[in-house]
């Protein structure tokens, strides 16, 4: 019997172990992620009256007339993505559940949501901080200003492109 007691505490621990990486796996959202998705929920919030926010149908509209008005490409990218589910959005949104959480939320049903990001700010990157950006966020600041670096394999030379083509970087924001 206490050989079947210990493998049952074992398979227990195994299980447990099991649950807690699986949970590490899913994607889990960052600080820095959502913040498209937050300013146009909070755009959306802060355009409406406090009483309105309870109502579903009030928040719906909200929503479609936030996604009407003159947006930049990134907020108009977010409207494309929750224009489809904005009831799914009015009812988080109409309990007051701050807007981080409802843009984690709706993140479960469409991960492309928190993928949104406003483009690097690089006036003011010193090649010092350039060296410590990824080399998916060069390649990113690249193509924001509609620039390839064709040939470039090693990060340095990513680094030289962007320097290279800073005269470029008012076009950052579009």
């Amino acid at each position: 019997m206490s050989g079947d007691r210990h493998f049952r505490q074992g398979s227990t621990a195994l299980l447990a172990a099991t649950a807690a990486a699986l949970a590490g796996l899913a994607s889990p959202v960052s600080a820095g992620d959502c913040e498209v998705c937050i300013k146009v929920m909070q755009d959306v919030r802060d355009s409406m009256d406090k009483a309105d926010i309870k109502k579903k149908p009030k928040v719906e509209a909200a929503i479609g007339e936030y996604c009407k008005s003159e947006l930049g490409p990134r907020e108009r990218k977010i409207c494309y993505y929750i224009d489809p589910i904005k009831r799914d959005i009015a009812q988080p949104f109409s309990t007051g559940m701050p807007v981080d959480r409802v843009c984690k939320r709706i993140n479960q049903s469409n991960s492309e949501i928190c993928g949104v990001k406003f483009p690097l700010k690089t006036e003011k990157l010193e090649p010092k901080d350039l060296s410590k950006l990824r080399v998916k966020q060069l390649k990113s600041i690249l193509a924001d200003r509609g620039v390839e670096c064709t040939g470039c394999l090693e990060k340095d030379e990513f680094i030289k492109k962007v320097q290279d083509t800073e005269h470029l970087a008012g076009n950052d924001e579009f």
